[in-house]
């Protein structure tokens, strides 16, 4: 129930089953997916949210540090997630490009966001952004400067506008077709 995750959870990532619907029918031209579809890509974002810890990168990305800039009071542990590039067993969007700032800019736009609300009708908080693959860390600060240039995301007034971002290696263990990947938790 609601009443729980409000009063006893500390962080909740909130994922909508008529957006996934909606991403595997439009991004990914599934006519009619499976369930097991759509809890592939709940399984992509899920472990996308503890890569840091598994395969850390240049960084020591701890998760309740990371998390812990996004959730400024108890009550506002809800977290919209974002993914980029989709990918489902044969299926693939259709992504061309995976440098950092593709993926950082994608990550903030509507059609990857699994909750369905949109961002543009509202503000962040304060946004995480886990860029896993093989990054230059200089790469990650032109994307932050040309994000924040082009205005691509709204932020409260009273606060900073804040993007973090982890970086963290891909497994090992799977094989992806793209060079960068990423997820966004926000608030």
């Amino acid at each position: 129930s609601s009443k729980r995750l409000i009063e006893n959870s500390d962080c909740t990532i909130v994922l909508d089953n008529t957006k996934l619907n909606t991403i595997a029918t439009e991004r990914l031209q599934i006519k009619n997916p499976s369930v097991s579809q759509l809890n592939s890509l709940v399984a992509t974002v899920m472990s996308a949210s503890t890569t840091t810890l598994r395969y850390p990168g240049y960084m020591n990305n701890d998760l309740v540090g990371l998390v812990a800039s996004l959730i400024p009071t108890p009550r506002t542990h809800f977290l919209m997630t974002g993914y980029t590039p989709l990918t489902i067993q044969s299926q693939t969007s259709t992504v061309r490009k995976t440098t950092v700032l593709d993926v950082m800019r994608r990550l903030l736009q509507t059609k990857n966001i699994m909750v369905s609300a949109s961002p543009r009708n509202g503000c962040y908080i304060s946004i995480l952004n886990i860029i896993q693959g093989h990054v230059d860390p200089t790469s990650v600060h032109k994307s932050l400067h040309r994000i924040r240039e082009r205005k691509l995301a709204n932020f409260i007034p009273w606060g900073p506008a804040s993007i973090q971002v982890a970086l963290a290696r891909k497994s090992p263990y799977v094989e992806t077709p793209h060079k960068v990947s990423g997820m966004m938790l926000a608030n």
